[in-house]
């Protein structure tokens, strides 16, 4: 295989493999989080644990956000933002992984504004139903567990898409979950996370 042949190649979901070899080095949060800004800002097109090259249409209005935030202490894994819609209702949030500190920092936002933070411990697997979309008054998405990798299949996978060390890492982070319980509310969440982040 040529160089040229190797820069340009994609796997079976159209993400790009050159992209993917960066990932092979990112053994930190601050690495990972760096990544997924370049990912959200579009220099990017391979992200672990999405099956798509780029950000979806949805995401696109939140990404320099999402960004910011993943320069300043997490590596952010899903978000939406807030929508209220004829049949179809959404709670911002966000989820990520993080350490010790950034947690403390962000269940402290939970306890001063009307924001909730679940925040799961290193290797706890909990389970929880959160609603945060609705569509056609059927709940369609929910927060409340963890997925902090703590099964041999869960770090197998996180080792192909990323690497052993960053598998390990993440195994030993805080899994945070963030979400605005005002439904449709899309200009607080992401602000005031930062926020707690930068200035605790």
């Amino acid at each position: 295989m040529s160089k040229d042949q190797y820069t340009t190649e994609r796997d079976g979901f159209g993400r790009l493999l050159a992209d993917r070899e960066v990932w092979r080095q990112a053994a930190t949060i601050p690495a990972a989080g760096e990544l997924t800004a370049r990912w959200l800002e579009g220099s990017s097109q391979y992200q672990p644990g999405t099956f798509t090259p780029g950000i979806d249409e949805e995401t696109r209005g939140i990404a320099a956000r999402l960004a910011e935030l993943n320069r300043n202490g997490l590596f952010t894994k899903e978000s939406q933002p807030g929508v209220l819609a004829e049949g179809h209702a959404q709670r911002a949030y966000l989820t990520a992984f993080c350490t010790t500190e950034a947690a403390s920092a962000l269940l402290q936002l939970s306890a001063r504004t009307g924001l909730v933070t679940v925040a799961h411990a290193p290797g706890e697997a909990s389970r929880a139903s959160i609603p945060v979309t609705v569509q056609q008054d059927e709940v369609v998405t929910v927060l409340g567990s963890s997925e902090s990798p703590v099964t041999p299949e869960q770090l197998t996978a996180w080792s192909e898409e990323a690497n052993d060390a960053l598998a390990l890492v993440l195994a030993d982070s805080w899994y945070v979950e963030i979400f605005d319980p005002v439904w449709g509310r899309n200009e607080i969440l992401l602000p005031a996370v930062l926020k707690a982040l930068t200035e605790g």
